[in-house]
Order: structure tokens, then sequence, then C-alpha cells
């Protein structure tokens, strides 16, 4: 009865204003999704044996204890049933299968996507769920292991995330995203478990039994932003790229730093007493896990950069190197105890500009679908169970730590960001404004992260009380402030993001003003990020591209990289930018053979124009002034009465290298060339005239070309000197 009424009644209760359009389609899609769905609660309510290897614990997911199964006969039959053959297998397809026609069907609902987020709606699901689960089963659910959390739900978020990370951005606003990260982390974790630790001081008759340091590691657990829970609401409110990145920044390192500081507090736990000489030994820890998940995915991203250049012949696998490379380097930092989000990230940074340009167009199509893809279904899955294990019997309340962490997790991070807000701006050209840092706090939205640390604790009697107040901090700051952050920031008038991607002019005149303002920082002796920017550009050219990029994708015109960098982002970008209405009217759409020689056409003429025009930087500039001419004598001005001046008009061809032949004449001299297209008989037999001295010339140079001359009776190019010549006074 339940399997079959509550999509019904979960489609009337979120979606009250569909459309008869609207509600013909999800016509059709729920008995889909009951069609799906009917074997998933059927292989749920099923009993497992005692005996079977997976009864307690499966391979995924935590299961509670069921009642034996009855002994079949072993006779010969046409048919038989060996759920247990295919169990593991089956139900993981069953539960992507279930997340995916939820994440469909909120897609196809309506008004709700721009009422509620995903996040919320696939919670709720996974609450209607656990639910029926529980009623069915009478019994608790199952709940995801923090192993298949962290080791095949979490990688492909934090690949995809790092992966298309606006690299420019990033590194532009890291000095910031360092100080919310790690700072910013350190005064929520020490501000939350200390103050906790007084609450429960405070209370010795329910909570005496807490110490401080499980106070301190529950502090480190709750304080963790998660990037799942952000990303999905900052991605629907398409706020200013400065504000993204801040907040998307700060949250994918506050998990690498509050992981590791869970699991330093862990450690002390386990000690029979902390010393002065633990705790200095616990941040040369800290500091290890992060540079060694640091390097790890700096080697595999290198190393992933230099396997793709050698796939031009066996393009079909070039993908899977990006995939593999990324996910090993994740394992290998956790087998060494280092931060393996920090891993992921590193090396999907490091490889993906020289992966892109050694890749096909259509690799680099697949790469981006497939994280895409990967990514968002570990995103549904990770909601949907956050749901599912709410449904439990193990759960403890306590009024006052309760809301005394609800408050904390609040005033903790608006005073942190506040605070270092007002360092950080005394640094920064672009000051963070107080707009910007009142969504900076309020977005701090927990999720999985801190939901699959909390039942990695050791068991001890408060440990209960602890997964209670996770799970209502999640709930609450996902529900209430995932709701309201969207109004709010409509209400702030907070600066929207650019919705028109940037075109190939911008590029250029953006990177034209890096190079200005590297100049000066360098005529200027300063060392700004503009000047190491510029460094590391040189040396990237000069060593990295060469070695890891293959000669025949290598591109030679900085502008030809500048249109496919632009040309990669507009397809990266088209599903999600808003259609434009075009006023003018209709016309047949291209092919893509017209397409693909419009591409070439564009590549050709880029590189021939490059090939034509002395391209140079500020590195590869031509002294114009030798040393020779430095040393020579300054001759001081004369006046026009005390000159005497010889004008000679000499016609002189030009020369296979672009220079002009000079007539020298005496010791000092000022030449102005005129470059004459002559055309027809009349100017190609011009004679050279020799004009007498002590008249006045015009020191302007002027070209003339006959503009009626016709095409055929054209003659190379001549060209005119004016030589004006210095002599000595009589």
């Amino acid at each position: 009865m339940y399997m079959s009424c509550w999509p019904s009644l979960f489609l009337s209760d979120l979606c009250p204003t569909i459309s008869p359009l609207h509600g013909y389609r999800m016509a059709v899609l729920w008995p889909l999704y009951l069609l799906i769905s009917g074997p998933l609660w059927a292989c749920l309510a099923l009993t497992i044996p005692d005996g079977h290897p997976e009864a307690h614990h499966g391979p995924l997911f935590n299961t509670s204890p069921v009642s034996p199964s009855v002994d079949l006969p072993n006779a010969l039959r046409v048919f038989s049933l060996d759920y247990h053959h295919v169990q593991a297998p089956f139900e993981i397809v069953l539960w992507i299968m279930l997340a995916s026609l939820a994440k469909l069907g909120f897609h196809w609902s309506g008004r709700v996507p721009a009422v509620v987020p995903e996040s919320c709606v696939l919670i709720m699901v996974g609450l209607l769920v656990g639910g029926v689960i529980y009623g069915v089963r009478h019994s608790a659910p199952p709940t995801l292991s923090a192993d298949a959390f962290f080791l095949f739900l979490l990688p492909p978020i934090v690949l995809d995330a790092g992966y298309f990370l606006p690299g420019r951005l990033f590194f532009e606003n890291l000095g910031t995203i360092l100080l919310y990260a790690v700072l910013g982390t350190l005064w929520n974790v020490l501000g939350i478990g200390l103050c906790l630790y007084g609450v429960c001081l405070l209370a010795p008759s329910s909570l005496g039994d807490i110490s401080l340091l499980h106070c301190l590691l529950f502090g480190s657990l709750i304080a963790a932003v998660d990037p799942v829970a952000v990303l999905s609401v900052f991605q629907e409110m398409h706020v200013n790229e400065q504000l993204h990145i801040l907040v998307f920044g700060e949250s994918l390192l506050n998990d690498a730093v509050t992981v590791v500081l869970y699991k330093l507090f862990e450690s002390f736990l386990r000690l029979p007493s902390v010393t002065g000489l633990d705790v200095l030994v616990g941040g040369c820890r800290v500091v290890v896990v992060g540079l060694g998940g640091l390097f790890v995915g700096l080697f595999f991203g290198l190393l992933a950069a230099l396997t793709s250049r050698f796939t031009f012949r066996a393009q079909v696998i070039a993908p899977l190197f990006v995939f593999l490379y990324s996910y090993l380097s994740y394992l290998t930092s956790e087998m060494l105890h280092f931060s393996g989000i920090m891993a992921i990230v590193t090396c999907a940074v490091t490889m993906k500009q020289y992966v892109e340009a050694n890749v096909s167009e259509r690799s680099n199509t697949s790469i981006q679908y497939f994280l895409k893809m990967w990514s968002s279904v570990s995103e549904t899955l990770i909601f949907i169970f956050l749901g599912v294990s709410t449904i439990q019997d193990i759960h403890m309340w306590s009024w006052p730590f309760v809301c005394s962490t609800l408050l904390l997790c609040l005033v903790m991070r608006a005073t942190g960001v506040l605070l270092l807000t007002a360092v950080v701006n005394k640094l920064r050209r672009n000051a963070v404004t107080f707009r910007d840092q009142f969504i900076i706090a309020y977005g701090g939205l927990r999720g999985a992260i801190c939901f699959s640390l909390v039942f990695l604790i050791d068991d001890f009697p408060k440990k209960r009380l602890f997964i209670t107040t996770t799970i209502v901090v999640i709930l609450f700051t996902v529900f209430v402030q995932g709701m309201t952050i969207k109004p709010l920031v409509e209400l702030l008038d907070v600066k929207r993001k650019k919705r028109a991607l940037p075109t190939v002019s911008e590029e250029i005149h953006s990177r034209l003003l890096d190079h200005l303002l590297s100049g000066i920082e360098d005529v200027v002796g300063y060392w700004g990020q503009h000047y190491w920017k510029d460094r590391f550009e040189q040396f990237n050219k000069k060593y990295l591209r060469r070695f890891l990029i293959g000669e025949h994708h290598r591109a030679h015109s900085s502008i030809l990289r500048v249109y496919q960098e632009v040309e990669r982002r507009e397809q990266r970008g088209g599903d999600e930018a808003p259609p434009v209405v075009d006023p003018r009217p209709s016309s047949r759409p291209l092919l893509p053979e017209e397409i693909d020689s419009i591409r070439r056409i564009l590549s050709r003429n880029l590189h021939n124009f490059n090939n034509k025009t002395a391209a140079y930087s500020r590195h590869t500039l031509h002294q114009e002034v030798t040393a020779d001419k430095m040393r020579k004598p300054l001759h001081r001005h004369r006046s026009l009465p005390e000159r005497r001046v010889d004008n000679t008009i000499t016609l002189c061809p030009q020369q296979e290298d672009g220079e002009f032949a000079k007539s020298y004449k005496g010791r000092a001299r000022l030449s102005r060339s005129h470059t004459v297209c002559s055309a027809g008989p009349r100017w190609s037999k011009l004679p050279a005239p020799s004009v007498q001295a002590a008249q006045p010339v015009d020191p302007e140079a002027a070209a003339v070309c006959p503009q009626d001359a016709p095409p055929t009776e054209r003659a190379t190019k001549k060209q005119l000197s004016f030589i004006l010549e210095e002599e000595k006074l009589v």
C-alpha cells in the first residue's frame, strides 16, 4: 500500500500549481518511476540468511540483521531465483535509478525548482523512502557507509569541481581563499569546541560525560562546509564570479582542513594523555598532510599530461587517463594518510590545460559530459541517503546541546568571516563588500562530509547525541539557509554573474592588461601576483608545454590559443547559458561540414596572420638603441637661420629582407622614408631629381598612391627618401 501511494502524495505536496502540460508529463514519468522503484522495495523487503557474508554489512550500505531463510530442496527446477548472486550490483543499480528518476522528476515539476533547491527536494525524497522502508521492514533502513562515501561518491564531485575550476579567478583570490579555509576553519573548530565544552560544564547531569577532546572532535566535523551543498545552491543563483569562487574555493579547501583536524583529534582521543609535544607533532602533521596531498596530486597531474601526449593514435582511450590518474592520486593520498581532496583537486588543475591541448575535441566533450554525469549521480545519491539515514532508532535528544550547536555554527562563522575580511580588505584591490560577506557567512551549508565523519567516531555514551545534532544542523542549513539564500541575494541586490561568455577580443585585452601590470610591477621592483604569473607563463611556455604537449597539437599563435580556449568555453557553457533571443529573422542552421570549414578557415587565417606579423612580448623586445649609438656625442640643435640643408630625392628599390636602401652622406643625418605606389610608365620612369640647397623641407611623411591606375599597370613599391644633411658652416 505504501509503495503504491507515496509518489502521488509526494507529487501532490510538492507541485500544487502544475500546469496541465506538466501534469501530463508527470503522469507519464511517475508510472515509469513506480515500475523501476517497485523491485527496489521488494528487494529491500527480502530476508537475507545470517550465514551470508553480506547479511549484516553490504559492500556499500550498512543493513540491519534479518531473520534466517528457509532451506530449499536441491531438486532440478525449470525456473529458479538466485538473488544473492546479484544482490550487490542489483541494489546499486536500483538506487542509482531511483536517484536519477528523482532528479528527472524535480526538473519536470513545474515551479518547484524556482522555489525549492534541488538538494532539499532530494533529501525529502530520501526521507520519504526511508519512512517507507521502515514501515515495510519494521527496521532501520540501510545507511551510507563512510567508506562508500569517501572512496566512491566524493571523488567524482571533487574531480568535477577541480577540473572545471576557473583557474584565473581561483589563483587571483588564492590568498583570500586560504585565509578563509585555514584560519577561518581553525576559528570555527576551536570556537565551537570550547563553547560546547562550556555548555557541557553548565549541564553536568546530562552532558557531564563529554570531555574537551570529544567537543573539539565534534567541532572539527560540524565546521565542515560541504562543497556539494554549496555548489547545488550557488549554481542556481548565478552570483558574481568573485563571490562564487570565494565561497566555493573556501568550501573545497575547508573539507581538507576539517578532515585533517578530525583525524588529529581522533588520534588524541586514543592516547592515554596529551602533552605539549603531542600538540606540536600534531601541528606538523597537519602541514605534512596538506603538502603531501599537494605534491601527490602534482605528480599524477603531470604524469597524466605526459601520457595524453601519446594518445593521438588511440584517441578513444584518451579520456580514460583523466579519470584513472585522478582517482589514483586520491587513493594514493589516502593510502599514505595525506589529504585526498587536496590531491585530486591539484591533479585536476595541473593536467587540465595540457590534456585539453593534446586530445581531440570529441575527447574533450566526452570528458566534460562524463564528469558532469558522474558528479551529478554521486551528488543525488548523497542527498537521498542523507534523507534515508535520518530514519533511525539511534537518536538521542538534548535541547541545550542541539540548540547551542546550531547557534554557535551561525555565530562563529559570521564573526570569523567579518574579522578575516577586515584584514583581507586592507590587502586587496577589490574589496569584499558587506553584502558579499553576509552571503559568504550565510552560505556555510553543512552536508554529507560531517554526516559521514560523525559515524566514524568510536563508540562512547554520547555518540547518538552527536549523530542527532549533526542531522539537525544539516537539515537546518540545507532547508532554512538553502531556501532563503536566494531571496536574500535578490533582496540585497548582490551583483550577479554576466551570462554572456567573454569573446576573443575581451580575452586579448585582458591579457594585454596582465602584461601591462606585470611590466609595471617589474619596473617598480614589486613582486606581485602579475609578476609571478608572468614568470610562470614564461616557464610554462619554455619548458612545460614543450615537454607535455605534442608538436602536432601545439598552437604556435597565442591568438589561436585564445580562440581555441574561448571555443571550448562556449561549448561547455552552452547548456548552462540561457537562450538568447535574436531579433533578426531566423536563417538556415549551419551544417556540421560548414561549421568545420569555418573553423579551419579561421584557424588557418589566424596562423598565417601570426606568421606575417612579428609577435613579441616584453621579454623579446628588440633593442633599437645600440651601445655604439649611445656613445655618440650629442650635437647642439641649431636654429633655422643657422642651418643649411641639402634635399636629395633618391629612388631606391625595396630589398628582399624588407629593409630599404639608404644613402649615407655626412656625419649627422635625419632620414624620412616616403613610400610611393608607382603605376604606369609615368610613375615608373620618374627620374631622380636633385633639389638645390637652402630650400625648406617638410619633415612629415606622406604616401602618394594613385587610386585610378589600372591593376595591370601596377609596379613594385619604391621608396622616396628625403635625406637632410648637415654641413659645416662656412
